[in-house]
């Protein structure tokens, strides 16, 4: 793991990792680097040039002429006084005027969620959502999950939830949605491209368990230039990649060895529907393919403070034979995207597949009270060529769909093309 800041803030992840089991706040936080600003010297010192006296007139207004619409009949769902969810909703008013999907405040129940989410299994949904173009978005369902067997998919809108409207609803607001005890039900209205009219999907809340990884070798035959047909040389090996987590880079590396012992020269890295994780994982995932010294991706800062290049480690174990191909697809974010562009930047894969779903920015989570916490942008990813990860995504070297047809008689044309790619260079 890089070094954290000696401030205090906790560690930070990339919410891909550990959010899509249930769903997440966002995607792309990922272990800062760095923090040169003092929290403490923050909280005591007000900011220069800044007239509070129009916030203090409001708040002794609400506390003098205020009187609710109607008498709530229902019970409390939060301990906090009134003095302390005022302070948050202002908190979440600064963030809020940022007009950054990724930055957003978590007051006690939310930061909670995101603390139990860290930890591994829980019950949930299993996906990664996030907020694009101010509407509520599916970046990835994570394979196996309840999500995912309810037919959801990258890039699908959800405009409600249980029939209550998204617009406007942050991502922590429609994690109180939709997280929920095993074995209940959930109702999302889904909008997809190639669909006329929403249409309402339900999903059975479950237990979820995170997957990182998994191999498989594939014996492919091709036919010879003389007609016939024979078992290819070499076969194809396929990893998986799920998240980049704490562990990953490890398990990457058994994951190699069994590739290397396996006599194939033909890998191909499968980052579909992987919506992040760890930096340092995907800085270590790549050393095994770049010299010492290449550049794997650069935050920067915007001139806050200084930017910090990340290089490869230079354990480039491959030789020149080596065809390797990575899978993408707008289900693959933030680590996913800068490995991805690592690796075809120095021309040592070939991307196939769709465009990816274009995190390129860093995100921190720094700790306001014991209880609370503020998720910020505070960087941006920059590739090998110094350019930002695009908004839009990164296009593949190959574009291949995959058609509700294709999903729904179990075929993979993306898979199939890198596996011809691999072995007929077409």
């Amino acid at each position: 793991m890089p070094e954290t800041s000696q401030h205090n803030r906790r560690a930070l992840l990339v919410l891909g990792v550990v959010g899509l089991t249930a769903v997440s706040f966002s995607i792309g936080l990922v272990m800062g680097a760095r923090t040169d600003v003092s929290l403490a010297m923050l909280a005591e010192t007000p900011p220069e040039g800044v007239n509070f006296s129009p916030v203090w007139k409001a708040w002794r207004i609400i506390d003098e002429r205020f009187v609710p619409a109607a008498v709530s009949t229902s019970t409390p769902t939060t301990t906090a006084s009134v003095e302390e969810i005022r302070v948050w909703g202002m908190i979440q008013g600064l963030a809020n005027s940022l007009d950054d999907p990724y930055t957003f405040f978590l007051p006690p129940v939310e930061n909670q969620i995101f603390g139990e989410d860290m930890n591994g299994s829980f019950e949930g949904v299993g996906m990664e959502i996030a907020v694009r173009n101010q509407v509520l978005t599916v970046v990835s369902p994570l394979k196996g999950t309840p999500a995912e067997r309810a037919g959801l998919k990258s890039g699908d809108r959800i405009t409600h939830i249980d029939h209550l409207e998204t617009r406007g609803l942050d991502i922590s607001g429609a994690v109180r949605r939709i997280r929920g005890p095993k074995g209940t039900v959930v109702v999302l209205t889904v909008v997809r491209e190639g669909w006329s009219e929403p249409r309402d999907i339900s999903v059975t809340r479950d237990t979820i368990d995170i997957p990182t990884i998994s191999t498989e070798r594939i014996k492919q035959t091709i036919s010879t230039e003389s007609g016939d047909s024979k078992e290819a040389k070499q076969d194809v090996f396929v990893i998986e990649l799920m998240n980049f987590s704490a562990n990953s880079a490890g398990l990457f590396r058994s994951a190699l060895r069994e590739f290397v012992e396996s006599g194939s020269q033909n890998l191909i890295i499968d980052l579909r529907g992987n919506p992040g994780g760890y930096l340092e994982a995907a800085v270590e995932m790549a050393s095994w393919f770049l010299p010492s010294g290449k550049i794997v991706v650069e935050e920067d800062y915007g001139g806050n403070v200084g930017n910090i290049v990340h290089r490869s480690r230079g354990y480039d174990i491959f030789n020149n034979n080596l065809k390797v191909v990575v899978l993408i697809d707008q289900g693959s974010a933030s680590a996913s995207e800068i490995f991805a562009v690592a690796l075809q930047h120095y021309g040592k894969a070939t991307l196939v597949g769709e465009s990816t779903f274009g995190k390129g920015s860093v995100q921190e989570l720094v700790d306001i009270t014991p209880e609370t916490a503020l998720k910020i942008t505070v960087a941006r990813w920059l590739g090998p060529d110094g350019a930002q990860i695009p908004q839009d995504g990164i296009v593949p070297d190959v574009e291949v769909e995959i058609s509700d047809e294709d999903r729904e008689a179990k075929r993979d044309p993306q898979m199939e093309a890198a596996i011809e790619l691999l072995l007929t260079g077409k």
